[in-house]
């Protein structure tokens, strides 16, 4: 196959990202800024078309084909519609893909962006090799996506992979999305630092940087986390029974920190069939979405 260029863009809650990728994963050029959360939809669209021209200059006239655009969810991605973003206001029905379309003249396809940097990892990444898999992103949320027996798992108007919102303690704290003891709640990145404020450390790098040092409250705070990622990915293994399951997101930067609690809490609590499941770092970084997005764009066009 010759070589293919997608536009791939990646609404984040925090900076909004656009890269030039090859039908082969390779992120030719890249551009970010900080996502225009109080401007509201019409705003980050401005934002976005901005970013694909920036990136596209200079390229030769017809050179990217088409444009993937992922987004935090829940979203309708068969409409095109994001349905709301509990972390951005203003995001309620919002017509995404067509203002992208109408403002780009490309076609674009919409998807959910744990869904988007699954598939990433999946084709490019650390689940390569593989025909189950789990990826787990760990950031300001949690979310994800499922490949099942060589498939995307997308769900009824493309919303399956929810992964955050899976309650894992029912008597824990109300979550944003309304529920009670959410895996997403507990185990976020939002919740770590929430925590570690608590004890003095400015954000979750403070802890994590603390925690190499020998920090014995650091230390204590990323043993609770890494407690609660092992619940959460102990559901996951007897839910899909994946060969391999993929943990992205930033939290994931210290993941050398917390696999050896991980994996404890986990051998205490998964069945023994499920224990041969591989818990892995992503390797894409925060390319995953993009690439992802770029990948499923051109796959929906050709």
């Amino acid at each position: 196959m010759s070589e293919m260029i997608a536009l791939g863009i990646d609404l984040g809650g925090t900076q909004l990202r656009a890269a030039l990728v090859t039908n082969a994963g390779e992120v030719v050029k890249r551009a970010a800024v900080s996502t225009d959360v109080t401007g509201g939809p019409n705003a980050i669209v401005a934002q976005m078309v901005q970013l694909a021209n920036e990136v596209r200059a200079g390229a030769p006239a017809g050179l990217v084909e088409t444009i993937g655009v992922c987004s935090p969810g829940p979203l309708d991605t068969d409409t095109g519609v994001v349905l709301e973003i509990a972390t951005m206001p203003g995001w309620q029905n919002f017509p995404l893909r067509q203002a992208l379309r109408e403002a780009l003249g490309q076609p674009v396809i919409l998807e959910n962006d744990g869904i988007a940097a699954a598939f990433g990892e999946w084709k490019f990444g650390a689940g390569t090799g593989v025909n189950t898999m789990v990826y787990v992103t760990v950031s300001t949320g949690i979310g994800g996506g499922v490949i099942v027996d060589g498939h995307l798992l997308r769900g009824h108007r493309g919303m399956a992979g929810h992964l955050g919102h899976m309650m894992i303690a029912p008597d824990g704290p109300r979550c944003g999305c309304g529920g009670i003891g959410c895996f997403e709640v507990l185990a976020s990145g939002t919740n770590f630092a929430r925590a570690g404020h608590a004890k003095g450390f400015k954000d979750g790098a403070a802890i994590f940087a603390a925690a190499r040092q020998g920090n014995l409250a650091a230390l204590e705070l990323v043993r609770q986390e890494a407690n609660y990622l092992g619940y959460g990915f102990a559901s996951l293994l007897h839910l899909f029974s994946p060969q391999r399951l993929v943990m992205g997101g930033g939290v994931a930067k210290a993941f050398d920190l917390m696999i050896g609690d991980i994996r404890t809490k986990m051998a205490d609590i998964v069945m023994p069939p499920f224990r041969g499941a591989e818990v892995v770092a992503a390797k894409l970084g925060d390319n995953s979405g993009i690439i992802g997005a770029a990948a499923l764009a051109l796959e929906y066009l050709y």
